[in-house]
């Protein structure tokens, strides 16, 4: 089968499911991930025979992509930062949101002229790592620390920092047990603590596609109706034991409980707090600073 002949293909097996345009990107990500082409390689070539064994890859694919399984996870990468991320089931697929929370990071850290400082970062809920490798990324100088409480995912976190060439120092610990992460973290503070926990109430669920719904680790994304602030409360209370003077918290959150938000870090005793919205005018993030005593 040639490349124009596949990409037919392609699009009468998926032209129900999904957009022409989301198809067209499904075929370039598929044939990039394959045989090494871009898309002006295809445009001059479009007639390239596929080997059998490639071809049954992308078959293979197709009928993955039927039953509506992420590209990312089909392909088993992904791009976050300009930096490429191993995914698989065990991980969150990185959304654009939480670029932008990396990007307020880096513009707190450059204001403040730290960016050669050798920073303490905590992240929590590292996943495949997207947060924690970014910042080692643009931040060659600071110490990354990432948490979760999947090893599955913790083994992809340190991937994704290795392939990046960055370091992390990855832990295996559960947020909700809030006094063993006290003793493990014994007289280690931190100048930012970021996290992008759990936050999806179960009576969202109906707003979600089904590929994320069927596909993604609902350990990594929803939280009980009747507490949906619970990991963001346990993350607070440790991170004004372990944050430094001056110290950040930053949050990804619930865009329907920005809020609520607020008023749970002005309890917890943070000041400054600041209710950030993403690229599609949502409420989705949170940045505070810690009291001084």
């Amino acid at each position: 089968m040639q490349l124009n002949q596949f990409k037919q293909y392609l699009t009468s097996k998926l032209q129900e499911k999904y957009p022409s345009t989301e198809i067209e990107s499904f075929f370039y990500l598929l044939i990039e991930e394959t045989l090494g082409l871009k898309r002006i390689d295809i445009a001059l070539q479009p007639a390239i025979s596929i080997p059998d064994n490639v071809l049954s890859f992308l078959k293979s694919a197709v009928d993955r992509l039927e039953k509506q399984e992420p590209i990312q996870y089909i392909i088993g990468s992904t791009h976050f930062y300009d930096l490429i991320f191993k995914v698989s089931p065990n991980t969150l697929i990185p959304r654009p949101e939480t670029e932008e929370l990396v990007t307020w990071i880096l513009e707190t850290v450059s204001a403040k002229n730290e960016q050669q400082k050798n920073l303490q970062i905590l992240d929590i809920g590292t996943g495949s790592g997207c947060i924690a490798v970014s910042l080692a990324k643009n931040l060659p100088n600071a110490t990354i620390y990432a948490l979760d409480v999947s090893q599955e995912a913790l083994k992809i976190a340190n991937q994704n920092a290795k392939d990046n060439q960055t370091n992390i120092h990855c832990i295996e610990a559960d947020i909700l047990n809030t006094q063993n992460l006290q003793s493990l973290f014994k007289g280690l503070t931190f100048d930012i603590i970021v996290s992008n926990p759990p936050y999806v109430r179960n009576l969202e669920k109906k707003e979600m596609q089904p590929n994320v719904l069927e596909n993604e680790p609902h350990l990594a994304l929803f939280v009980n109706d009747n507490e949906p602030l619970i990991f963001y409360k346990k993350i607070a209370q440790l991170a004004k034991q372990q944050l430094k003077e001056e110290g950040l918290l930053f949050f990804e959150i619930n865009q329907y409980l920005g809020p609520q938000m607020l008023n749970l870090l002005q309890e917890t005793g943070f000041e400054n707090n600041l209710l950030k919205k993403d690229i599609f005018k949502n409420d989705r993030m949170t940045k505070s600073t810690v009291k001084s005593l």
